[in-house]
């Protein structure tokens, strides 16, 4: 009789961090909701964004974060905070302010974990067995089935179209970079460099628009403490974490998950339509995803005997 190790501390808390990111990543679409009626797009931006930079310097300072010591740790940082918040977060809301229904721009940005995965190979050295890119698949199917009925394509919106694929762009770039330039960073002081990046880039977009008129109602503001403090706080430090911790493809395959939570979201909260269709498609997100995450624990079991 053979006792398996027990698992380690961080083994464990690695398991309960996906579906935690999930739920709290998924929340922001409901949230927006909430947000958009009181604010301009880029004005909630480019505030949420200088709020969590100032929020995570002063955690830093506090807490003794390791800041990075050169001007070229620096410039990895602040370059994964402008794909992944800036060019993001920023194609995201452009592509819906120039028309482009919300479903068609989930969908695109559900390419993600596909081209993630692609790309992991030759940049990364990572390779997906034939059952994980079966996953891959699955899950952007189940995708679709969940979003089918809010997908509409106009040809008029082909600008708001190269926006949704600059969001597609942005969040895959900043994995991959990430995952390869600066994968030690510290999360605190990472946090801050990445947002101030962010800021500093979109400040321009937001006065070239035009600011407009904010609305401080209650309900703005406890969705603007709900995105500085959980979204761009506790969120992007458990997505940081997992990418440091696991592979580039495996992370982006959860983003197949968030879609479908925030359905249900909407579904309890603002009496949101799911058909039949859609809760088929959930199952399926959840089969894809499985697929892309079983761990390789029996090959390399085989392999040491």
């Amino acid at each position: 009789m053979t006792s398996r190790p027990a698992a380690s501390p961080d083994s464990n808390l690695l398991r309960g961090v996906p579906a935690l990111f999930v739920l709290l990543w998924a929340t922001g679409f409901m949230v927006a909701k909430y947000a958009i009626p009181y604010a301009a797009p880029f004005t909630i931006l480019t505030m949420r964004f200088a709020l969590a930079s100032t929020m995570m310097a002063v955690i830093g300072l506090i807490f003794g974060a390791r800041w990075p010591r050169t001007l070229r740790e620096i410039g990895h940082i602040a370059v994964t905070g402008i794909l992944l918040q800036a060019v993001y977060l920023g194609g995201c809301y452009a592509a819906i302010y120039a028309g482009l229904p919300s479903g068609m721009v989930a969908l695109i940005a559900g390419l993600q974990p596909i081209v993630t995965a692609a790309l992991a190979g030759p940049l990364l050295g990572e390779r997906l067995r034939a059952l994980q890119w079966l996953g891959a698949g699955l899950g952007f199917v189940g995708l679709t089935m969940v979003i089918w009925h809010r997908l509409v394509f106009d040809g008029g919106h082909l600008w708001a179209l190269f926006f949704a694929f600059v969001q597609l762009a942005g969040i895959t770039a900043a994995t991959l970079y990430q995952k390869r330039f600066s994968p030690n960073a510290d999360l605190k002081a990472g946090a801050a460099i990445q947002y101030a990046a962010a800021t500093l880039v979109l400040l321009p977009v937001m006065l070239f628009i035009g600011v407009g008129e904010i609305d401080w109602q209650p309900q703005f503001i406890i969705a603007m403490g709900w995105i500085v403090v959980v979204l761009s706080g506790i969120s992007i430090a458990l997505l940081t974490w997992m990418i440091q911790r696991g592979a580039a493809s495996k992370v982006a395959s959860l983003f197949y998950l968030t879609p479908p939570v925030a359905a249900l979201g909407g579904y309890f909260m603002f009496d949101e339509r799911l058909d039949t269709l859609a809760f088929c498609g959930m199952g399926v997100v959840a089969l894809g995803v499985f697929l892309v995450n079983r761990n390789d624990r029996g090959r390399n079991d085989r392999g040491r005997k």
